[in-house]
């Protein structure tokens, strides 16, 4: 196996900007340019050509012809750039129109190759996207994605279709990561009997595998062009790392010189990477062995809104047949099924009404004042509500639980069914797998629906900014009437998490609406909030 048969194509700015929204510096760029010539990459897939312009991105989203005029491009590298499908077929004008707002003719432009990712869906509908782009002069790669899932004969006919049209060089591509080298020559050998043209892959490196597979692709003798990056950097887990590759690919005389590589990632991709934290993981294993996007769990991992068990949980969620096409809506859902009108049974009001209302949080402030706590119980009796499965204090002590964070719920039912509290749970609304594993135990049917800034209050239902269960408790205690409301164990975060900032406010939300009870906490708490002390309370202060 030699470099000289493979054509290695660098899509590092493409792929990676999913991290940093394609915002690199122009030295990264020109550094990064200077490496990969003289590591002896083929071709460099700068960035995609897009049209959309609804947030803030940087310009190797675009990558326009102006753009990549400002760099110097070694002699011995070409330049591509790639398109997604979905962009093209969803352009009002239609896909001739859209591509003419994209691409000028090949020899006016320093882009040589265009590739065109696409679901397998849309090969039909994309292929004129194909004939376009030959005839204005561009090599036309076509990318398959979620080919994993599809049979080979179903494969081979896809195949069939594409050879028809214009494509210098078809790629699958291991979208979910979870592909082993089994199933990556079984993919190449299908495509292969309807495509006798180039064929290449880019391998995602969910389960550690990105490496073997490519490598067992190249030997075979099916595939001829493959994907890498430097340091692995792309969308979830990464990929092929091309220092990695590049070795691979060697000859025994081992005359690779990685050594400009290697100072391109002492500059700037080891920073890059120590920010973004990208590559294979326990959270992406699984993702790639259940078929899960990864984006899923790039987007989980970069909200610290989200727990170990929170992402596991959304895991065993996604699993189950929603995970394999991502959408930031069904990211969300993960988090809260709750849309449309709120649904409950449970009156909150006959049991806590005129009550001053205890709310337990799992900080460790409850550890530390367990005394204080238990004292102040006994003494005067207040209406407690644990969150979640809290077990911090005596469980005699406890009224009932609340739960209504979806993903905790889908990691805490078997706890629950062993807890001797009555649960509170928007139960009605919940999926029916979470219904089923709650079946046998007592619940407190307590409506919820979620609207960003607003507190509604109903008796046996709720509206809240979010799906916290903090925000549900102080809710059950609004909703029965509670006479004040005191909270214990809420500690807050370390100096500079954003969550703080996401607390005070939800604080705030609930003290200004008019239907909000006196409340103050009890234990030590970083939260811009009225405290008092666990160890002077009393039901006059």
């Amino acid at each position: 196996m030699t470099k000289e048969s493979i054509v290695v194509l660098d899509c590092t700015l493409r792929d990676g900007g999913y991290y940093n929204d394609w915002d690199f510096s122009d030295e990264l760029i020109c550094d990064y340019l200077s490496a990969m010539g003289s590591v002896g990459v083929d071709y460099v897939e700068l960035g995609f050509r897009s049209l959309i312009n609804t947030e803030f991105r940087g310009a190797c989203a675009y990558t326009t012809d102006q753009f990549i005029s400002n760099f110097s491009i070694p002699d011995n590298i070409k330049i591509g750039v790639m398109v997604n499908a979905s962009e093209l077929l969803g352009y009002a004008g239609g896909i001739d129109s859209a591509l003419d707002l994209l691409f000028d003719n090949a020899d006016r432009s320093p882009v040589s190759l265009v590739r065109v990712a696409c679901h397998i869906h849309e090969i039909s509908d994309i292929l004129p996207a194909a004939r376009w782009l030959n005839d204005k002069g561009y090599l036309v790669g076509l990318n398959l994605m979620q080919a994993a899932g599809c049979s080979g004969e179903f494969l081979s006919s896809i195949a069939e279709k594409i050879a028809a049209c214009p494509v210098d060089v078809l790629y699958f591509a291991d979208s979910m990561g979870s592909l082993d080298t089994e199933n990556t020559l079984r993919i190449a050998k299908a495509l292969k009997q309807g495509w006798d043209g180039s064929l290449g892959m880019h391998a995602h490196d969910n389960m550690g595998r990105a490496l073997n597979n490519t490598v067992a692709a190249i030997d075979s003798g099916l595939v001829k062009w493959v994907d890498s990056t430097v340091l692995g950097m792309g969308r979830g887990a990464g990929n092929v790392q091309t220092e990695y590759l590049l070795l691979a690919l060697d000859d025994k005389n081992h005359s690779v010189n990685i050594t400009s590589l290697l100072h391109l990632i002492n500059d700037h991709f080891k920073d890059l990477k120590s920010i973004y934290n990208w590559g294979c993981n326990p959270y992406y294993y699984l993702a790639g062995m259940y078929s899960i996007h990864p984006s899923y769990v790039q987007e989980m991992l970069r909200d610290s809104r989200y727990s170990e068990t929170d992402i596991l949980a959304a895991i065993d969620h996604l699993k189950l047949g929603t995970g394999k096409k991502y959408s930031l809506g069904t990211l969300e859902a993960s988090r809260h099924f709750y849309n449309g009108d709120p649904v409950g049974s449970w009156v909150a009001e006959k049991d806590i009404s005129e009550r001053d209302v205890l709310i337990l949080g799992t900080g460790n402030g409850v550890v530390t004042h367990r005394e204080g706590i238990e004292q102040y119980i006994r003494q005067y009796d207040p209406f407690v509500i644990a969150l979640n499965t809290n077990q911090d204090i005596n469980q005699d002590l406890i009224n009932i639980r609340a739960a209504c964070h979806p993903v905790r719920l889908l990691a805490d039912c078997a706890d629950h069914l062993t807890l001797p509290q009555d649960l509170v749970t928007p139960y009605s609304m919940l999926p029916e797998d979470v219904r089923e594993e709650l079946e046998s135990k007592n619940i407190l049917d307590f409506g919820i629906s979620v609207t960003p800034g607003i507190f509604e209050f109903g008796d046996c239902y709720c509206t809240l900014p979010n799906s916290l269960v903090i925000s549900y408790a102080l809710a059950i205690a609004t909703s029965g009437k509670a006479n004040r409301i005191i909270l214990a164990g809420f500690d807050g975060y370390e100096d500079g998490d954003p969550r703080n900032v996401e607390m005070d406010e939800l604080f705030s939300l609930y003290h200004k609406h008019e239907s909000s009870r006196e409340f103050f906490f009890i234990t030590p708490t970083v939260y811009r909030v009225p405290t008092r002390s666990v160890y002077c309370i009393s039901n006059e202060n």
